[in-house]
This record gives structure tokens, sequence and C-alpha cells, in this order.
């Protein structure tokens, strides 16, 4: 599916979980039946997904980290795939800059820094080089809840 105009209008109403499609219809001068199929669409090509999400600083005893990786080979394709799988990852992007990879990964009391490293990044090759970064306090960040 072209994600166009009207998919973006639709999906930024939606960032509003809980607004009814009659709703986005109505505001939109659409069809109920026009913005549930575009969704459903949407969600079938996996554009969207619609789901609830968490603000961690709110969470007791959670933490974010953010983590640089640096691997020793250019197969990151493969890699990212498999470092999406881990335990507590939020999200995996593979970047420009210093880094090959950068992961959001959701900590919390009983799997904290350590445990992940020890866990579930002992699984992991080709690793080069790693730098981690605390998150103390976040604005705008909700993730889904991993853990």
């Amino acid at each position: 599916m072209k994600t166009d105009k009207m998919c973006i209008s639709i999906i930024k109403h939606l960032r509003d979980g809980r607004k009814s499609f009659k709703e986005i219809a109505d505001r939109l001068k659409i069809s109920e039946n026009t913005v549930r199929s575009r969704v459903s669409k949407l969600i079938e090509d996996g554009i969207l997904d619609i789901t609830g999400l968490v603000n961690p600083d709110a969470l007791p005893n959670h933490k974010m980290a953010i983590i640089g990786i640096k691997l020793s080979n250019i197969s990151m394709v493969k890699n990212i795939e498999k470092f999406s799988k881990l335990r507590g990852v939020v999200s995996v992007s593979i970047v420009t800059g210093r880094y090959d990879l950068i992961m959001i990964v959701m900590l919390k009391e009983g799997f904290e820094l350590l445990d992940f490293y020890r866990e579930e990044m002992s699984k992991m090759k080709n690793i080069l080089s790693v730098e981690t970064y605390i998150a103390y306090k976040s604005f705008n960040l909700k993730v889904p809840y991993l853990l």
C-alpha cells in the first residue's frame, strides 16, 4: 500500500489510540469503512501497529539504556534482526556515525544492565565495541512494555 496523505492523516489521529474510527472519519470527512480498511491495510503491510505505550520514567525501578554498537564485520542486516530479538530491546537501528547500530533497551529491577549484557548481549557475535548510556530522564518517550 502506498502511504498517501490520507493514510498519514489517519495515523496522526491514531496517536490518540482511544479515538474511534467514526470520530476519525468525521474529522477527515471520509467514511468509517474507508478508515477501517486503510488502518487494516497499514497494519497488514507492517506500517502501523496499534499498541499501548508506557512512559518508562513513570514505572518504578525501570530505566532505558541507549547502546551504541560497533560491529567487526559488515553483515549488519543479519545482525540487526538478531539484536532486535534480545530480551528488553525496544528498537535497533542501523545508523551513520561512529556506531553501526543504536539500540534502545528497557531495564528493570531484576533485569538490569549487567543482566542484559551477561544474559543477552553475550549471545551476540562480531561485536567490536559497545558504549552504553543510561537515560535518567526522557521527554516524549513512550515504548511498548517488553519485560
